[in-house]
């Protein structure tokens, strides 16, 4: 007799669980912030993409609020049947506007924008070249394109210039995380366009953790490096981590626009986001615009986390983001340090493979500009109680 399906499934998990990468969900009982509420406890939260403190903002609140008596709940359909407001007309028009592009194209996640942009883009006698650290959304839309797919080496343009210089493919499309997830390190943006523009490529780049924190104005990393729409013809943001809202955009010329509308499924067989989402994420814009002083106080807090943590020889990562991963070793001590932090009242990512290589188990801290230095400095204190992390710790 053959195996039920849950005996089998109840096997993977017990078999994760023994690894120490069995994955659980907390139940959050209040609204994003730098504190929150679990189980009827109040944390500091250091484990949000809520970089610019946005996600609670009560302009926020109240433009979705004022939406929802206008247009309801529900979008009722895709954009290209009858569920594209006027509210997401505005929205794209306003994103178009801050990335200084064309067009720019709204999708309900970053996962539908990504895996709809390169499967639109690329496909049979194409190939895509990505990096080995780009987030999982991105390497699963060069799997599903029909491309030839490979893999260069993490910011690595030597890896990249041997992939590309050896295809014969018809269109070649290099992919690459702007801000990468786990690391929080930044691509090599201008070698990138270089190289693309020597070698008759299409340059994509996915800003969903530059988005809203990098450039003078908050436009992302292609501001951040200054460099044009030609040079980066296809750039992908989040409206859920720095913008505080939900959904994702795509920007980039009438013609890349209007071939996704065509062609990207995952915009054309899904439901709109409800519009006072939108209406919240054009709220967000707003205060991103007029609010400089919360990109100024993120890298105020970056710096001196930073420091702070090299006094304490963490073993950080090469970031100058929010994003601020300290290498733990393996998984079940990365579990455990990430135990001890919650009993002292601290959330904090426990980054574990297959999301990041075997032996690079990390906490992944992230700052908000809704923190303030002495919450910074509270987590240090607690992380010096954690002789594991030092970088002359012995593995256990």
């Amino acid at each position: 007799m053959s195996l039920s399906m849950d005996h089998i499934l109840q096997a993977r998990l017990d078999e994760r669980r023994a690894r120490h990468l069995y994955r659980n969900r907390r139940v959050i009982q209040s609204p994003q912030g730098a504190e929150v509420e679990v189980s009827g406890r109040r944390f500091l939260n250091f484990c949000s993409n809520d970089y610019l403190g946005l996600a609670n903002h009560p302009l926020m609140v109240a433009a979705m609020n004022n939406a929802a008596s206008s247009y309801g709940v529900g979008s009722g359909a895709s954009h290209l049947i009858n569920g594209h407001s006027e509210v997401h007309h505005q929205l794209e028009l306003a994103l178009a506007e801050l990335t200084g592009r064309p067009r720019a194209l709204l999708f309900s996640t970053g996962y539908m924008a990504n895996l709809g942009a390169i499967t639109a883009l690329v496909g049979r006698g194409d190939a895509v070249f990505e990096d080995k650290l780009n987030h999982a959304s991105l390497l699963d839309g060069g799997l599903l394109s029909g491309a030839r797919f490979q893999r260069f080496l993490h910011n690595d343009m030597v890896s990249l210039e041997k992939r590309l210089s050896s295809s014969e493919a018809a269109n070649k499309l290099i992919v690459v995380d702007g801000v990468f997830s786990m690391d929080g390190d930044l691509a090599p943006l201008p070698q990138l366009a270089k190289l693309a523009e020597d070698q008759n490529a299409w340059l994509m780049v996915d800003d969903a953790h530059g988005f809203g924190c990098l450039g003078t104005s908050g436009a992302g990393i292609v501001q951040h490096f200054g460099l044009s729409s030609e040079q980066v013809p296809v750039l992908m943001g989040t409206l859920g981590k720095a913008l505080g809202g939900y959904g994702a955009f795509v920007a980039g010329s009438e013609a890349l626009i209007e071939s996704l509308i065509q062609f990207a499924r995952p915009y054309i067989y899904t439901t709109a986001m409800p519009p006072a989402v939108a209406a919240a994420n054009l709220a967000g814009l707003a205060l991103l615009r007029d609010e400089a002083w919360r990109r100024e106080h993120l890298q105020v807090l970056i710096q001196h986390f930073r420091t702070g943590a090299k006094v304490l020889d963490l073993q950080l990562m090469d970031s100058s983001t929010a994003i601020q991963p300290i290498l733990a070793g393996t998984a079940e001590q990365v579990m455990a340090i990430a135990s001890q932090l919650e009993d002292k009242g601290f959330l904090v990512g426990a980054i574990r493979p297959p999301t990041v290589p075997e032996g690079s188990s990390r906490l992944r801290i992230t700052l908000s500009a809704a923190h303030s230095v002495d919450q910074v400095d509270s987590l240090l204190q607690a992380l010096s109680e954690m002789p594991t992390l030092r970088s002359g710790a012995p593995d256990a």
